[in-house]
Parts: C-alpha cells; structure tokens; sequence
C-alpha cells in the first residue's frame, strides 16, 4: 500500500501554474478605465481624420505636447508644443495618419487625475513611420476626462512591423 501512496502524495503536491496573461483589447466603455481611454483614442481618430478641431475637443487649452524623439545617431532632440500648434501642425489635410496602441495600456487613476502608459505605431499612409511611448496624463474636468499633456517617444528603430 505504501508504494501506491507515494506517487498520489507527488500529484497532491503539484506547483501552481502562473494566470494566464489578461488580453490585450481597451477596457469596456462603461468602465472608469474605458473613459479615462476614451479621451485618447478620440485624439487617435481625430489625427487620423486630419480634424484639428476634434483634436481641440479633448484636451486642456493649458497643457502640452512633448516629443522625445531618438535619433538613428543616438541623439535626441525633444520639443514641445501648445495644443494649437500640435492640433495645426497634425489636423490639416495631407497624407493619412494614424496611430494604434501596442497592445493594452497602463491605466492609473487617483480620484480626478489619470494617467494612460503605453508602446504606440504611428503610420503614414498605411506605411509605418516610428514608434515609441506615450505618457498622456489626463484630468477630469467638468465632469468629464480631458487630456491636460502628452509626452511621447519617437524611434524609427525597434519598431514592430
């Protein structure tokens, strides 16, 4: 009977297996999350349907944009923006634009501030162009999220294709 006992007590005794990792889509609108991402991915479709307007609609007249941008040399350059400027440079006619999360990002939120993290492509013309980091902090303004800075990372090296 012992030797029997032996090989049931090794099965009882098997190591966990680590979750499944949580897939990668936008969180549902209805949630807290969706609404703080909702601001973000408008801003997306905004640059892609060249609408400086709509790009105006989301943010903060006060906050910034900021581009890291890493050179192929290793340099780097940054410069920032105001939201007219960003909106003007980006929302006029030319070619198609269009910019896509990297898979699920970084939602964090304390109370009426929020933060949304996360790995971006950015195409022209259906063509990849760079890719990077977007940090984009976000504030709950009259009831609703707005997007107060966004400071990104630019590469054209690394990038997924």
């Amino acid at each position: 009977m012992t030797p029997l006992l032996l090989p049931f007590l090794l099965v009882l005794q098997t190591t966990p297996v680590a979750p499944l990792p949580k897939g990668t889509a936008l969180p549902p609108p209805a949630s807290e999350e969706g609404q703080v991402i909702a601001p973000v991915q408008r801003m997306f479709d905004a640059l892609a349907a060249n609408d400086s307007t709509a790009i105006l609609a989301e943010v903060r007249p006060d906050g910034r944009a900021t581009a890291v941008v890493e050179k192929p040399d290793g340099s780097t350059t940054v410069t920032t923006s105001d939201w007219p400027a960003f909106a003007n440079r980006l929302g006029k006619p030319g070619p198609k634009l269009a910019e896509a999360f990297t898979g699920m990002p970084a939602i964090e939120i304390d109370g009426n501030i929020a933060m949304v993290w996360g790995g971006y492509t950015f195409t022209v013309d259906g063509k990849p162009s760079h890719c990077g980091t977007n940090n984009v902090d976000l504030v709950r303004d009259g009831g609703r999220w707005r997007i107060n800075n966004i400071t990104w990372t630019q590469r054209t090296t690394g990038c997924a294709q």
